[in-house]
């Protein structure tokens, strides 16, 4: 007899098509039997073990979220109720050019100084390993959810040529490509870049079109946090799909948004520059967050030029009082290429985060709230934060703008992720609530798109997009990676004053067949492993 049968279920089996009412059986961590409308028909229902009563709930596939930092969290965390508690099923990590394999025992350090911000220092963590594959395996042992793995082409950088400015020597490309190589064939699903990241900002579209193409060779994809996402955003976009059509490579663009002032209204002009690549036949996606404000760290902010040579570095020349107001002039006057060259607004960055909890006073505040304070200049607070948090504080940055996130969560080719950084006394609540706050404000509350057509964005494409055969819908012989939740109820609880409440409406949630949330409690169950890339 079969493990499970779940009972009168509002099915949304993330194709796009109007939901059924229906019995669905598990057993064996898998979908084994669908039958639709069976009290109505009359017909002899299934029978498994276990029953669980559904009716009033909608099932769907588990949610992917596209764009994660949980690369430490994952293993520094086993209940990780931030994702498991909104459904998330499948975490796709190793964003933004920057993670922790490959590497040696000199990148891994300097990596793990430039993020800890995203991550923590990773004092806590054990890390025994150093390739793709060796991280892929600790992730093996067990964690809440599965998750997937993008090669960072920053942190490759730093292995094969280090933090300078330059352009990597023949010898140098030819290692990048052979890591990129060994990262797929160990399980990578893509590459991903920062490109306002050091040092993956100091490769030209040459470099990185090269390592493009042996993603492409293994039918991955490339996943850029492109080089602009202010001045400049159509064109960095631009440059991004030209890119990967030169290099004959799939292309997911990282949370995809229209930030500050100059942006503001312009997101149809980004669809139709991407209508246009797709009706020519470019393979492209995208994901986006369902809020406005973005998240990073405050050292992002500071120019290319001042990240050149890595972490210590950039401490060096804040340390220094004329570089330091080198930095500030860019920031303040000329528009840094990390505050995607809009000058800063020192009223619209809130302190999200800081590593040493001696300073927890800056949390919550904007730097201008806390140079106020202070009685001094906001680069005096900025700098002098930087400085004696060693680059670790991460920011919120309120530079969004409404009408173009819900323009682009429209879009066919469009997923959701949560960009969700889960370091630091407050962080932005996105890490805590984006996929119950897509079906219930954005679907229930406004109706911007159908509930339908909203799981589909949350499962069946990003599976699509992952090339997983056996996820992302609710069919027969899938993996039983699984949701269940009230339509009438389901929302984050997550807000920015209080970003770490879980969300309502989600009792049920299913992992591999086994129950990671239950009665709307987080269980025991490690059920998650790592999804491994398939060469094509």
């Amino acid at each position: 007899m079969e493990e499970l049968v779940i009972r009168d279920a509002d099915v949304v089996d993330g194709s796009g098509a109007d939901s059924y009412r229906a019995d669905v059986v598990l057993d064996g961590g898998r979908i084994v039997s669908i039958v639709k409308e069976a009290a109505a028909a009359g017909c002899q229902r299934p029978k498994a073990r276990r029953e669980l009563d559904a009716e009033g709930l909608v099932l769907s596939p588990g949610f992917v979220d596209m764009h994660a930092h949980s690369d430490l969290a994952l293993l520094r965390d086993p209940d990780h109720s931030a994702k498991a508690a909104q459904g998330v099923t499948l975490e796709v990590i190793g964003q933004d050019g920057l993670s922790y394999a490959p590497v040696d025992d000199r990148t891994l350090g300097e990596v793990r100084r430039a993020i800890a911000g995203w991550n923590g220092t990773g004092d806590d963590i054990d890390f025994d390993w150093r390739t793709v594959g060796e991280y892929l395996d600790r992730l093996d042992r067990g964690i809440a959810v599965n998750a997937a793995y993008l090669i960072p082409q920053g942190t490759v950088r730093a292995l094969a040529v280090g933090w300078e400015d330059r352009e990597a020597t023949w010898r140098e490309l030819d290692r990048m490509r052979q890591l990129v190589a060994e990262g797929m064939e160990q399980g990578a699903v893509g590459m991903s870049s920062g490109l306002t990241y050091t040092p993956g900002r100091y490769a030209k579209d040459a470099e990185l079109t090269e390592l493009c193409r042996v993603v492409a060779s293994y039918g991955g994809y490339y996943c850029p946090h492109h080089r602009s996402y202010g001045v400049g955003a159509l064109e960095a976009y631009r440059e991004m799909v030209a890119l990967a059509r030169e290099a004959g490579c799939a292309l997911h663009l990282a949370h995809a948004t229209m930030n500050f002032g100059v942006n503001k209204g312009r997101a149809p002009e980004l669809l139709a520059l991407l209508d246009e690549a797709l009706a020519a036949g470019a393979d492209i996606s995208l994901d986006t967050y369902p809020y406005t404000p973005g998240c990073t760290t405050l050292a992002a902010l500071l120019p290319s030029w001042a990240g050149e040579g890595g972490p210590e570095r950039v401490i060096e020349r804040l340390a220094d009082h004329d570089t330091a107001e080198r930095i500030r002039h860019d920031l303040e006057v000329t528009g840094s290429d990390g505050c995607h060259g809009v000058p800063v607004e020192w009223d619209t960055i809130e302190i999200s985060g800081v590593g040493d909890p001696a300073l927890d006073d800056y949390v919550g505040r904007t730097v201008q709230e806390s140079a106020d304070r202070r009685g001094e200049a906001p680069w005096v607070t900025a700098r002098g934060l930087l400085l004696a948090d060693r680059l670790a504080p991460t920011i919120l940055q309120h530079v969004g703008h409404e009408e173009n996130v819900r323009a682009i969560m429209r879009h066919r080719a469009h997923t959701g992720g949560s960009d969700g950084i889960l370091q630091g006394a407050k962080p932005h609540p996105r890490a805590y609530g984006t996929f119950p706050h897509y079906l219930g404000h954005y679907v229930r509350e406004l109706g911007v798109l159908s509930l339908e057509e909203c799981v589909a964005h949350l499962t069946s494409r990003p599976a699509a997009r992952l090339r997983l055969p056996d996820r992302g819908l609710v069919r027969e012989g899938y993996v039983a990676d699984l949701v269940l939740f009230d339509p009438a109820t389901v929302a984050a609880g997550s807000s920015f004053a209080e970003p770490r409440v879980l969300p309502t409406g989600i009792p049920y949630v299913l992992v591999d067949g086994r129950f990671v949330i239950e009665d709307g409690r987080r269980t025991d169950a490690l059920a998650g492993r790592a999804v491994r890339g398939t060469p094509a």
